[in-house]
């Protein structure tokens, strides 16, 4: 019978009859504890985690996994033999042998309560980002709209639509020649969240309808799969996908992140004012210096000043250049962009698993089209020894402790040390292009395939709001464990 079932652990007492027994069989009660290894549609796989079968041998134990069968009556378990995977098929299943042979049975069933159904929960994969700032993204390219459900807002910040309005406009389609020529205003509505102008510290819904859709655009598509893109990946994961425009794969779902971010950033800002500044310092084989660009005085309009958002403007012609020259032909190029932190408050981050460029890390390139990520030094630093590399401290006039260098980046340790943060994120070209490429049909036909569609011949002027959003969106939910963990009682205000 079951004796107990919570918290994904169930432990129960099994009665199996004694081998030798005669007319008077004994009962030996045998204690299992199971754990749930995974719940799909009622199914949940679970290990044996401690006791077996009285005189069955310990290889069935070691490579044998069971099945745990729940009914839509909830009325009763099924434990079922299935081996351990790699293991020989005939292991799991050589000790039923020596059990009596009522016993043998692949099955046993055990009863138990209806109320268990509560400990079993499915959680949908990979639209939600945050812990305590927690961001859920919704719609497809080609749907009805996209938006964003944001929990964990401080009440009785000020906040409208105009607060998040200003990013969108920097990430929406057809904005210049340079871009998609997708015609879209992104004009965001408020659902939720949000009484006379203040947030109410309740989840905040923001919606973005979408208006204008070319599905025709994709109807080869739906068969044919673009290389390097998701089509193939989405279909082998899914077994189905929405073709048009890409559905969850396109970056019009970065629309949900992005209004996410402006309210972040607001947060920042209010809060300690901090700054988060992104802007492009390569277009294909066109790269920005390093030390063009101070990062103490650079301004939101000098990144905004062109339509590529390089803040240098010799440089910015090139790379429209680049652009427009790859463009004509039906090509696509990629590009690098350079994120800053201004102002950010120490002690952001936290040992081992959750160190802060850890997350910037998986934030940044959870971005479609991205491909790589340094900070600080980043790989140039292996030409560096620890001498070269190190950055000394001192004490500045305020007498706060900085460092007189910033290899590291703004971070130590996993841990923000004051400093600005700096780092650079790298995208691929856009896969989605004009020319004729070899590709493979859904049912494995060998093709050739010039895509259709509207796409930008280079994604990186228009992720520098993506970029901003995704490091603000870290900054305050990290912001937020920091001072629930480590202001709880008195600390040294000096350090």
């Amino acid at each position: 019978m079951v004796s107990q079932i919570s918290n994904n652990v169930a432990s129960l007492f099994v009665d199996f009859k004694d081998a030798d027994a005669s007319a008077s069989p004994s009962v030996k009660q045998v204690p299992l504890t199971l754990v749930w290894h995974c719940t799909i549609h009622g199914i949940v796989k679970i290990n044996v985690n401690g006791g077996f079968p009285h005189n069955s041998p310990s290889s069935a134990c070691s490579a044998a996994w069971w099945t745990l069968d729940i009914g839509l009556s909830m009325t009763s378990l099924s434990l079922s033999w299935m081996t351990f995977l790699g293991a020989s098929p005939t292991v799991g299943l050589s000790g039923l042998d020596s059990l009596p042979s009522d016993l043998r049975s692949p099955s046993i069933r055990f009863p138990v309560r209806p109320r268990t159904l509560k400990n079993l929960q499915v959680q949908a994969a990979g639209s939600t980002f945050g812990t305590h700032f927690r961001v859920t993204t919704y719609g497809e390219s080609h749907g009805g709209g996209v938006g964003c459900v944001i929990d964990g807002v401080p009440p009785r910040l000020p906040l409208s639509e105009a607060d998040l309005q200003g990013d969108l406009d920097r990430r929406r389609p057809g904005q210049s020649r340079i871009t998609t020529p997708r015609r879209e205003t992104d004009t965001c509505k408020i659902l939720s969240g949000v009484y006379e102008g203040m947030t109410t510290g309740t989840p905040i819904l923001v919606f973005v309808p979408n208006t204008d859709q070319r599905g025709h655009d994709y109807k080869e598509m739906s068969q044919a799969y673009r290389p390097s893109h998701a089509d193939a990946t989405y279909d082998m994961k899914y077994g189905f996908r929405a073709v048009a425009g890409g559905g969850r794969s396109s970056a019009r779902e970065t629309i949900g992140r992005v209004a996410a971010g402006a309210v972040a950033k607001k947060i920042l800002m209010d809060f300690s004012g901090t700054e988060v500044l992104a802007y492009v310092s390569q277009v294909h084989k066109v790269v920005l210096p390093q030390d063009v660009v101070d990062h103490d005085t650079l301004t939101l309009d000098q990144i905004e000043s062109n339509i590529v958002r390089c803040p240098y403007p010799d440089y910015a012609e090139k790379m429209i250049d680049a652009i427009d020259k790859i463009r004509v032909r039906g090509d696509s190029v990629g590009g690098v962009l350079t994120c800053i932190v201004r102002n950010c408050p120490r002690g952001l981050g936290s040992p081992v698993f959750d160190k802060l460029d850890a997350e910037l890390c998986k934030a940044l390139m959870s971005i479609p089209a991205t491909k790589g990520f340094e900070i600080g030094s980043g790989f140039a630093g292996t030409f560096m020894t620890g001498s070269e590399h190190n950055d000394e401290f001192y004490v500045d006039d305020n007498k706060s402790i900085r460092t007189r260098t910033n290899r590291s980046g703004g971070i130590q340790g996993g841990i923000s040390n004051g400093e600005t943060i700096n780092m650079r994120i790298a995208f691929k070209p856009t896969a989605t292009i004009g020319k004729q490429q070899h590709t493979v049909t859904r049912d494995k036909q060998e093709i050739e395939l010039k895509a259709r569609g509207r796409h930008d011949p280079c994604v990186v002027p228009r992720a520098v709001p993506m970029v901003e959003a995704m490091v603000a969106l870290v900054l305050v939910d990290q912001l937020m464990a920091h001072y629930a963990q480590c202001n709880l009682f008195p600390r040294d205000q000096d350090l």
